[in-house]
């Protein structure tokens, strides 16, 4: 059996001039001394920087002076080692949900002067995440979407010697690059080559704008021959490869042999593998088709693009328990050429089992840390694994695989200056002391009102800031939010006390004096009688109102009387009806049992006056007598995207897949527009497959803004209101908190999505939540166990695997993960454009249901634009 060898030499021969870096690369230098301003590598012109800003641990060294000849790279003769402490982490500035390709090289070179590796062994973790053992590696990289404005990468030592890093580089990635890496899904390089003879040992910037290290292979067969071209090859935006590197390739010798790569490694037994195969033929004028398989399973019959990438790869996670791996490709009866292969990914998964720090708490505790040059231990995540949890941070029981702080103790911690307002932003924080430091100033107001009654304050007047701190008891009655106590320590004038207290209780009298008024038993319609009574404001908005206000005795003549019942909402029935003109329109009549109100009437009409988009229902008018609440939108015939899902309302055909992305492509771009288009943003908060309607040629507009909130300033950042929206759509942070965000609705849409892609409801009985559920099908890596059957497996893989991968962005627990509306409408864009392609072309071979002498794609999938 061949051997799959890389080459692991250091000596870059990209025959490239250097180039100009893209301004987001983050390249470091381990080991340079912090004074050191950087410097540019003479071959690829990559900006590198001292590592001191990244890491608060270490020492530097430099390689043994007859290391240094071997060499050629300046960034490799310098190290950072790591003879202290378990886990030492670098902490690297990235954007939430954006994906990267992270690089940590090594050199030992005998810096030590015992000898070079030895057994000297190490692991890496990416976050809370294993991610490698280093063991005389060169290099390992990962691929991984942020989850918060910094990402730890730690390396632990395990009783094999001592950890060291040589270079750190950060990497940026095209949104559609690597569409399988997912907030929950990280992956690391196991193999990355090019398989023609290219003449270099290494590629990577500029020949490969994302600056991925393309290794030559390491070994050639008697069977294979080279092939090469000059000719400029079209390359897929998904699966991108350097020029050079695609312009060559191997073929087998004759057309009657396989080709077959093979190897042999124990190292990721029993983890999955998810490779791509790159294949361009370069020439057009006789047939070039063979079968494609891995590790002998039932093969995949292919015939690659002439001066395109194609790509090749399994959808899921293979695993070879014994260790021996073998790609084949084998040429058909009819091929009048033989098999060919350009170049080669292999990466295995990262798992993600690890609970995190929630993000906003994490990025919180690193502005205070950076704020005041806190010296303590803290690397890596805050809460995670507790064994490494910061000094003096406590963190919440993990729940949703998240973990919030909610203690504090910055005690004795020589803190100077005023007191941050970052501490605001730990909204799960019960306990806080800044006793023992040279802090002044007063207490941030947001920081004092947060959360009354669940925070004890106390304060010193003696100057002696290191007394036990007087506290202050919550008044009596008052139900906390939080058993815990705020202590903040800090010199103020004694009186301040006495007003805080005499405030407090004020204002607790007067709060429990509203409550005592609050009466849960009213009836609903005594509730709208009394509104009614007091909505003059109302009637002087309504007033300006440019829609059409109907008579009861007018909605009974457009409707024929209430004829035509054609829907049902949380609001009341819904009625077709016809205007004088002819103009078609839907009747929403408010049922005296509806639980929505006066406030939800007028939010509707007001928010739908001020809105104008394509992909948003039109308000035509409304009617508003004492007895009668009603809307008259303008009607649409198809019904909405629920009824073509489920067969409700006579709805019996339902959608393809190439439709169902287009209308979510519309659906989110009206729903961008009330996040960014309008003078203020609303937010809908009631997002779900039932609001979102159909035209007469299928055109997709969002519907019901009865429980839609606008910003009130420009600068607000949230709402702070009780939750409402439909069970299985409302997004957990904004349930829990309260706090109302744009990512609340985004949540929904990525819930919407789940809808289309599945054609499930969010919440089945006793098989949980539609996220949950999906996740759970995700291990298998098959996408049609996910996908909706009524589709019947015709849709393109990786069209199908982005809406997915979009959705499950956008249901992310963190909100700061979240992407905005309009990244999802690229993101759809890009899936659309993909199932294009596959009907366009007639190319069949993403479909998941295949005749029994090939191979499912769900599984092992073509990828050729």
């Amino acid at each position: 059996m061949a051997l799959l060898v890389l080459v692991a030499t250091l000596v870059l021969n990209t025959a490239l001039h250097a180039a100009a870096q893209p301004a987001d690369f983050l390249s470091i230098d381990c080991g340079l001394e912090a004074n050191y301003s950087g410097y540019k590598d003479a071959n690829t012109g990559i900006a590198y920087v001292s590592d001191e800003p990244y890491v608060d641990s270490g020492e530097n060294h430099r390689i043994a002076a007859d290391q240094e000849s071997r060499w050629g790279d300046t960034n490799l003769r310098t190290l950072r080692s790591f003879p202290s402490g378990v886990r030492n982490c670098y902490t690297l500035p990235t954007r939430a949900g954006t994906r990267y390709l992270v690089r940590l090289s090594f050199v030992h070179g005998n810096y030590d002067g015992g000898g070079g590796w030895s057994t000297l062994s190490f692991d890496l973790y990416l976050g809370v995440d294993r991610w490698a053992t280093v063991d005389k590696d060169y290099a390992h990289e990962a691929v991984f979407v942020a989850w918060a404005s910094w990402a730890p990468v730690c390396l632990i030592n395990t009783g094999s010697g001592t950890p060291f890093v040589s270079v750190v580089e950060l990497r940026p990635l095209d949104g559609a690059l690597y569409p399988s890496v997912m907030a929950n899904q990280s992956t690391a390089r196991y193999v990355r080559c090019s398989i023609g003879d290219n003449n270099k040992f290494i590629t990577r910037y500029p020949g490969d704008q994302f600056d991925r290290f393309w290794w030559q292979l390491g070994y050639s067969s008697p069977t294979w021959k080279n092939l090469s071209t000059v000719s400029a090859i079209t390359q897929d935006s998904i699966y991108t490869v350097p020029l050079t590197i695609i312009q060559t390739a191997v073929e087998a010798v004759g057309n009657n042999t396989m080709l077959n790569i093979t190897w042999q490694d124990q190292t990721p037994r029993g983890r999955g593998l998810k490779f791509f195969m790159y294949i361009a033929d370069f020439q057009n004028s006789q047939l070039r088709q063979f079968n494609v398989s891995f590790n002998d399973v039932e093969p995949y019959q292919y015939s690659p693009p002439y001066l395109t990438t194609g790509v090749l790869y399994n959808s899921g996670w293979s695993i070879a328990t014994d260790g021996n791996y073998n790609i084949s490709l084998v040429p058909t009866a009819a091929s009048k050429l033989p098999p060919m292969i350009n170049a080669l990914e292999i990466y295995t998964l990262i798992s993600h089992d690890s609970p995190t720090t929630f993000p906003v708490d994490f990025e919180t505790i690193m502005a205070i840390k950076l704020e005041y040059g806190i010296k303590k231990n803290w690397m890596g995540d805050p809460c995670f694994p507790e064994k490494f949890a910061w000094e003096g941070v406590k963190c919440s029981n993990s729940s949703s695989n998240t973990a919030r702080i909610i203690s504090l103790d910055l005690s004795n911690s020589n803190l100077h200056g005023d007191i941050s307002n970052n501490f605001t932003l730990l909204t799960a924080l019960e306990y806080l002391n800044l006793s023992c430091n040279q802090l002044n100033g007063p207490v941030p107001d947001s920081l004092r009102k947060n959360n009354t009654g669940s925070f004890i304050f106390s304060f010193n007047s003696d100057g002696n800031m290191c007394n036990k701190p007087i506290i202050v008891p919550s008044p009596p009655g008052k139900r906390s939010n939080r058993a815990a106590t705020l202590a903040i320590l800090i010199v103020v004038p004694a009186t301040v006390i006495v007003v805080l207290v005499l405030v407090f209780l004020i204002w607790r009298q007067k709060r429990n004096s509203n409550y005592s008024t609050e009466d849960p038993t009213r009836d609903r319609s005594n509730q709208l009688e009394n509104s009614l009574e007091k909505s003059q404001n109302h009637g002087d908005v309504l007033q300006i109102v440019e829609n059409r206000q109907f008579t009861y005795i007018e909605l009974e003549k457009v409707t024929n009387k209430f004829e035509n019942h054609i829907g049902q909402g949380g609001f009341g029935p819904v009625y077709y009806g016809c205007l004088e003109d002819n103009t078609e329109v839907a009747v929403k009549m408010r049922s005296e049992l509806s639980s929505h109100g006066l406030d939800e009437f007028f939010a509707e009409v007001q928010n739908l006056t001020k809105v104008h988009h394509r992909n948003l229902v039109s308000l035509i008018g409304y009617c508003w007598e004492r007895d009668h609440l009603a809307l008259v939108y303008e009607y649409m015939a198809q019904g909405s995207i629920c009824d073509r899902l489920r067969g409700n309302n006579g709805a019996s055909e339902t959608l393809n897949w190439r439709t169902r992305v287009r209308v979510m492509v519309e659906a989110a771009q009206g729903l961008d527009y009330l996040h960014k288009g309008c003078s203020l943003p609303i937010i809908h908060r009631d997002v779900k497959t039932s609001n979102i309607l159909l035209g007469k040629n299928l055109q997709a507009k969002i519907a019901d803004f009865g429980l839609s909130k606008t910003y009130l300033s420009e600068t607000q950042t949230h709402i702070s209101v009780t939750p409402a929206g439909t069970a299985g759509y409302i997004d957990p942070e904004y349930y829990q908190t309260g706090r109302l965000t744009e990512s609340s609705d985004v949540y929904s849409f990525g819930i919407v999505l789940l809808e289309i892609a599945t054609g499930e409801p969010p919440i089945i009985s006793g098989q949980g939540h539609i996220v949950q559920r999906v996740k759970n099908k995700i291990v298998a890596g098959d996408i049609s166990l996910i996908a909706d059957a009524q589709l019947d497996g015709a849709y393109d893989v990786s069209s199908m695997w982005k809406v997915v991968d979009t959705a499950l962005q956008c249901t992310v627990d963190v909100v700061a993960q979240r992407p905005t509306m309009a990244t999802v409408v690229a993101q759809l864009k890009k899936s659309l454009a993909l199932e294009e392609s596959r009907e366009d072309s007639g190319f069949m071979g993403s479909t998941s249901t295949v005749s029994d002498n090939t191979f499912s794609t769900s599984r092992f999938g073509p990828s050729a634009r």
